[in-house]
């Protein structure tokens, strides 16, 4: 699974070929069709992120970080590199940020002392759940579903979302 950055990084290498396909459209595909409308409802969901890391005084980043972050475990720098997909010095400026507002610590491995690990603070975990709890409310928009079509759709849903860990 390539990062954005990993994106990014490549297209300038691919050339653009501004010509126009004559192939017909491909088939009607439901699961094509479900996945796009299920990313525009969340795009404009995404839309709203900025405004609610800046709520909490964080950048979206940060924000982002925060709720990656286990709240159960500290984390190693080099393991938080790899989940996010980007590098030490990206991990070190965002953990920096959450340091600066008292969400995270940066502590000793408990058997390795070379190793750094990230844990959040009360105040991280408190902030985390603060964030993840307005992230989850619905929007406007689908309390204008019925009932039996919001369960309809959670029951579908469920069918392909991945596992979340418990909400503390």
């Amino acid at each position: 699974m390539s990062s954005t950055f990993d994106v990014l990084e490549t297209s300038r290498e691919q050339t653009y070929h501004p010509t126009v396909t004559t192939d017909p459209l491909p088939a009607y595909d439901p699961a094509d069709e479900a996945w796009r409308l299920l990313t525009a409802v969340m795009m404009v969901r995404k839309e709203e992120f900025p405004a609610l890391a800046a709520s909490f005084g964080l950048n979206p980043g940060a924000m982002h970080a925060l709720l990656q972050l286990n709240p159960d475990e500290p984390q190693s720098m080099s393991s938080l590199a790899g989940a996010w997909k980007c590098d030490a010095s990206n991990v070190t400026w965002l953990v920096d940020r959450l340091e600066e507002h008292g969400l995270a610590e940066r502590r000793a491995h408990p058997t390795d002392r070379r190793i750094r690990t990230v844990a959040l603070t009360r105040k991280g975990a408190k902030i985390r759940n603060q964030v993840e709890a307005r992230m989850y409310v619905a929007p406007e928009i689908m309390r204008q579903l019925s009932a039996r079509d919001l369960d309809a759709l959670a029951k579908i849903l469920r069918k392909i979302a991945p596992e979340q860990p418990p909400h503390h």
